[in-house]
């Protein structure tokens, strides 16, 4: 009889839209063999260049996927919330860990490991499948920061940003966000440029009536302005 703490594994496993593709059997099966970690704001959860075994879907909390520079800075390539999955290239393909991730909030996740991931990937091609949409997406992703940061200004740059944090959970598309909670440094990580210039340039979208930083908020005023500046077509 299934225990209470495989059915809540189950449950978490079929919040990601990867593993929802499965069937009630494989996700039985790879359920029994995850567990859950619970890591704290801060927290490590793995470097890169070590070594992965392991995937994780993200139950509860945010995480921060980064890489170091040659100037020793850290860009941010991406934020990751509840359903969404990480550490999939080095599970797949049994190399290195590809990037950094800290836990940005306290987090609950579901680690998977490679080998009860491959035996369900033999006989569920939809998996499969998910798994090479989410490669794809991040594949994108990336070719889209590189081509911002090779090509355009920071105004642009930091404009798209914060065009896209106000679409990520809990916003959406319907109902952007209109107040961040970011520091000066976090923004500067996502961009690849430092909180010095970061600064002066927010300053600048404060002058025009873009946005508002006060008492630790970034207050988004003039969305369709922003828009005009990231040449968003």
């Amino acid at each position: 009889m299934a225990t209470e703490e495989s059915l809540n594994k189950e449950k978490l496993l079929g919040q990601s839209f990867i593993f929802e593709a499965l069937d009630d059997e494989s996700r039985k099966d790879l359920a029994a063999f995850a567990h859950v970690k619970r890591y704290t704001a801060g927290d490590i959860i793995f470097d890169m260049g070590t070594p992965g075994q392991s995937m994780m879907a993200i139950a509860e909390g945010s995480v921060r996927v980064s890489m170091p520079t040659p100037s020793a800075r850290d860009v941010t390539l991406s934020e990751l919330h509840p359903g969404d999955i990480f550490g999939e290239i080095a599970l797949l393909d049994g190399g290195e860990r590809s990037a950094n991730v800290r836990a940005l909030t306290n987090c609950k996740l579901v680690v998977v490991e490679r080998r009860s991931l491959l035996e369900v990937l033999n006989r569920d091609p939809a998996l499969s499948i998910r798994l090479i949409e989410l490669l794809c997406q991040r594949v994108r992703r990336s070719d889209e920061r590189m081509m911002e940061i090779g090509f355009l200004g920071l105004p642009e740059r930091l404009a798209r940003l914060l065009l896209r944090i106000t679409v990520t959970a809990p916003g959406t598309e319907e109902k952007p966000l209109t107040k961040l909670s970011l520091s000066q440094s976090e923004i500067a990580e996502m961009i690849g440029n430092t909180r010095e210039t970061v600064n002066r340039c927010l300053r600048k979208f404060q002058k025009a009536d873009l946005i508002d930083l006060k008492e630790g908020w970034l207050i988004i005023r003039n969305r369709e302005g922003l828009e005009d500046v990231a040449d968003f077509v």
